[in-house]
């Protein structure tokens, strides 16, 4: 038997490789990481590994873009300097090759697979905070329930617009709640190495960041996915014959 302990040890460190760089099966991304020398704007710290091609970094800039029909300004225009955010956090999503330890089944039949709990820096969300609390919203849960009649999102019957800080109290309560928990608020700064930035300087900080997680505190989520199980069972198969 003691092949197929070796197997397996071997097998599950290459499954922790494969989460550190890797992209999740969503909309937009691509199969795998690697070198995007064209990325746009906010999207170019991302460009020497890369889960998003140029033509979807340059649709994370706009408005109503092809990515999602996604209308930031369903309650008048939004500002600059909240934008900002929506865009950087859209690169994030879209690029990042390191969110594998928070990568999960979706159950939504435009993706297969969302982040859950990501550990966002305490700057990031209190600066994207900052910077919305003069906005306007009508939802809290930015992911579901709009009203999609028109091919774009607007306010669901009965939902008024109403001032960032009404909707969203906190900065806590907006970063965890807006994409339904993709982030998980944090107190710890960009300078720990345990929480993952939306804005860097390459080289890419995350990283390091995932392999923490992945080796001292691998979250729930961090699971085995149904493809790897079925070639781990293929590959014992094979050793016990």
């Amino acid at each position: 038997m003691k092949p197929v302990w070796i197997l397996l040890l071997l097998v599950s460190s290459s499954a922790c490789l494969d989460k550190l760089n890797m992209c999740m099966n969503g909309k937009h991304q691509k199969e795998t990481p690697g070198k995007e020398g064209e990325l746009y704007n906010q999207c170019t710290p991302w460009r020497d590994n890369a889960c998003c091609t140029a033509n979807t970094s340059q649709g994370a800039h706009d408005d109503n873009s092809y990515l999602y029909n996604f209308n930031w300004n369903h309650c008048g225009t939004m500002s600059d300097a909240c934008k900002k955010h929506f865009i950087q956090d859209t690169c994030f999503y879209e690029c990042s090759p390191h969110l594998g330890p928070w990568i999960q089944e979706a159950f939504e039949d435009w993706r297969k697979e969302r982040i859950i709990d990501v550990p966002l820096c305490k700057e990031d969300c209190e600066r994207w905070y900052d910077d919305c609390k003069n906005d306007f919203t009508c939802k809290q849960n930015w992911h579901k329930g709009w009203n999609w009649s028109s091919g774009i999102n607007k306010c669901p019957d009965g939902a008024q617009c109403q001032k960032w800080t009404a909707i969203f109290p906190t900065a806590q309560s907006m970063c965890e709640l807006i994409w339904s928990h993709s982030y998980k608020y944090t107190t710890l700064s960009n300078s720990s190495g345990r929480c993952m930035q939306l804005w860097f300087t390459p080289p890419n900080p995350n990283r390091k960041v995932a392999e923490y997680y992945l080796n001292h505190a691998q979250p729930a989520t961090a699971t085995m996915t149904p493809a790897f199980l079925m070639t781990l069972i293929g590959f014992l198969f094979f050793v016990l014959q």
